[in-house]
């Protein structure tokens, strides 16, 4: 569970006007106030959001607070667990005031209402047990003073100028040694020690605060329930913390900053200490302040709580800002709830020549029988997780020679409770006992005797580590694949899908599987062949139909390109490289033309991963033409006209500048530069109607890349 932080406004002092207000509180998801909002300091028209466990406004009373964040923690406490509660905030924000209260009964603070629940409490627990369990209750009160331990019970002229030292308990506890804990009995008697321990609390003026709290105060309630059968001690800590201070408003003096620089010093380590938990660092810097040792936040496995006191006006913008933050990592803080163990009573000892029934009975002290139970639970729970150093022997010399008789080792102790045999027991002069040889001369065990199984092992062992290292000095073989590995991988597929079929469809799968891998080599040919043989088994597939097509007029293509050269161009057009179809310029349609419709996914394998093309990553991904559509520039004069280029021609020939610029590539300079030349060429020659591409080509500005922008913006 994390610590639960719970954030309080204060309500406005005489001096603050009600316009200065920056904070306000809003509903959460449970509908009860959740979240405080206030603006950003270098933005105002930005808004910051901070959501907690609870946010009590300017109205609420200490009452209110008290019953809803202290009172469930008391019945936690008295169920054996520790309970830590500590206000937070900048100087002037209340945090005294909700720890400590006022003396009226409406304006008692948290620690005395919660002093008083646990009287209560313990009164009708001790009534309803018939007195079988007792409640008792011990408080001490402290307070860190810069950066040194005091006692507030003591006066200030029993203080050392060090302080009192501070310690690690068992379980990671942390105590103040020599600290005076006093029993209290009743409330009152509480009232009257608590009223005397705070006036021996270190406080001052600043212009902030009239009674600043100079030191962080830490008042421990420790709870102690006895019952027949066992003790449970648990504790409450309710801390109220100095202030942050700035000291550039506070007007402080020379001992009032060093002061401050104590205060802020502790508060700063406690946030690098929240900062290190909620980040989950493995060094969390507790060591660096007395108060970050004692408070130990995310250490104390046990119930915390954190009242976030807060300034609802602008003057401290910045410190309720910080404030926030603050809390805002507190409450990511996980705890563990763990409850103390309690320390049980066992049956006393029988006394010798006392008979155990009738009135005569002595009833023995528990405290050291209690002790002794206690430190053998302990040793027994512990013996599992940690192996104890074997006993050590020591040798005993007889002063005459006993030849023949060979050492015995001391026997081992069985319990810490059991009693050590009587030294009459025992020979007058025992024997020598050998004393152990120390660990770090002590002989190594002598080698096992090799079986025929060890050794077959052992050898089998050598050679493949013999294998392995020449395997990895041997230079790699040169790859001889043509087809690149996913292609390969989506091959292998479709075989493992064609495994299952049968009769005639498998076999007219077969050839389209050899096509498939004709065409990934680029044997175009083959793959045609391949393609031929299996259109008798798939007489309606359009789809493998319009693929057949397609390889034959490429291949068709091809043959007229080698045999037919290709007449000169003009200088102006650069010469076009004849364009090479690979498996590249196939689309992911054309892949699976050969499918049936109905039975594409007996072996498609789009959807187990794997694309069927490797594409080279290009700076500028180039558009792809239309295999049926053939190219006008490098087309012979012979071949039809084609829709795009007749329409490229009677847009041209309207001598139109704003049907001419919409054309794709064309602005509006190069379109008045085209009409400029169509009325040159009708006063040179009377005829200024181009009819044909090579017209085009001769426009003036107009360029082969032009010319094929052109033609790829016409929409047929």
């Amino acid at each position: 569970m994390s610590v639960r932080v719970v954030a309080r406004i204060r309500p406005l002092l005489k001096s603050e006007i009600e316009k200065d207000q920056i904070l306000t509180t809003h509903d959460g998801p449970e509908g009860k106030p959740a979240i405080v909002k206030l603006p950003n300091p270098k933005n105002l028209a930005e808004e910051y959001s901070f959501q907690f466990n609870s946010v009590y406004g300017q109205e609420s009373t200490q009452q209110e607070i008290f019953d809803a964040e202290v009172t469930p923690t008391v019945k936690h406490l008295f169920l054996g667990y520790d309970v830590t509660i500590f206000a937070y905030g900048s100087t002037g924000t209340g945090k005294t005031h909700t720890m400590r209260g006022g003396k009226s009964l409406q304006e008692r603070g948290m620690i005395p209402r919660l002093l008083s629940s646990i009287y209560r409490k313990s009164r009708a627990l001790e009534k309803s047990s018939q007195g079988d369990t007792s409640v008792s209750v011990s408080m001490s009160y402290y307070e860190i003073y810069n950066d040194r331990v005091f006692d507030l019970f003591d006066g200030p002229e029993k203080r050392t100028p060090t302080g009192l030292p501070i310690r690690e308990a068992e379980g990671g506890k942390t105590v103040v040694v020599g600290l005076t804990e006093v029993p209290c009995s009743s409330l009152k008697e509480f009232e009257v020690l608590y009223d005397k321990a705070n006036s021996n609390r270190s406080t001052g003026a600043t212009k902030l605060n009239a009674h600043s709290s100079r030191s962080h105060a830490i008042l421990c309630v420790k709870v102690t329930i006895s019952t027949p059968e066992e003790t449970r001690v648990s504790t409450a800590c309710a801390i109220d913390l100095a202030g942050s201070e700035d000291n550039r408003r506070t007007g402080n003096g020379k001992d009032r900053m060093v002061e401050s620089a104590s205060i802020n010093k502790s508060l700063f380590v406690l946030a690098q200490c929240v900062e290190a938990i909620s980040k989950k660092q493995q060094r969390i810097p507790y060591r660096e302040s007395k108060m970050t040792r004692i408070l130990s936040l995310g250490q104390n496995n046990g119930f915390t709580v954190m009242i976030l006191n807060l300034a609802p006006v602008k003057a401290y913008h910045l410190d309720t800002l910080s404030s926030l933050n603050f809390a805002n990592r507190t409450k990511k803080i996980e705890v563990r709830e763990v409850e103390n163990e309690p320390i049980f009573k066992g049956p006393p000892r029988p006394v010798a020549g006392v008979p155990l029934e009738g009135p005569t009975i002595q009833r023995q002290p528990l405290r050291p029988l209690t002790h002794h139970i206690n430190v053998n639970i302990i040793a027994n729970r512990d013996t599992a997780a940690k192996n104890e150093k074997p006993p050590k022997a020591f040798s005993v010399y007889s002063d005459r020679s006993k030849p023949g008789v060979t050492s015995k080792a001391a026997p081992p102790r069985l319990s810490p409770l059991k009693r050590a045999a009587d030294a009459s027991t025992f020979s007058a002069r025992p024997s020598k006992i050998s004393r152990p040889t120390p660990t770090f001369i002590r002989r190594a065990p002598e080698p096992k005797a090799l079986t025929q199984a060890s050794i077959e092992n052992l050898v089998e062992k050598k050679v493949s580590e013999i294998l392995a290292a020449r395997a990895m000095n041997a230079p790699d073989p040169v790859p001889t694949k043509t087809v690149s590995d996913e292609v390969q991988k989506r091959l292998d597929t479709i075989e493992k899908r064609l495994e299952g079929q049968d009769g005639e469809r498998a076999e007219g799968l077969s050839y389209l599987f050899m096509a498939k891998q004709h065409q990934a080599r680029g044997e175009e040919f083959s793959a045609l062949k391949m393609y031929e043989l299996a259109q008798p088994y798939f007489p309606e597939n359009t789809k493998l139909e319009g693929k057949i097509e397609r390889l034959r007029e490429r291949l068709a293509r091809k043959k007229e390109e080698s045999e037919v050269a290709i007449p000169e161009e003009d200088d102006t057009l650069p010469r076009r490289p004849t364009k090479q179809l690979t498996i590249d310029g196939i689309g992911a349609e054309e892949d699976e033309s050969y499918h049936e419709e109905g039975n594409e996914s007996e072996y498609h394998s789009d959807d187990e991963g794997g694309s069927f093309r490797s594409r080279p990553r290009r700076p500028k991904p180039k558009r792809r033409q239309r295999p049926s559509s053939p190219d006008p520039l490098t087309e012979p004069s012979s071949l039809a006209m084609t829709p795009r280029t007749q329409h490229l021609l009677d847009v041209i020939n309207t001598r139109d500048v704003s049907q001419i610029k919409t054309l794709n590539g064309l602005g509006a300079k190069r379109a008045e530069g085209i009409v400029e030349y169509l009325n040159a060429m009708f006063e040179a020659e009377g005829e200024a109607d181009l009819t044909c591409w090579n017209d085009l080509s001769k426009l003036k500005g107009v360029g082969k890349k032009t010319l094929e922008t052109m033609r790829e913006g016409v929409i047929v």
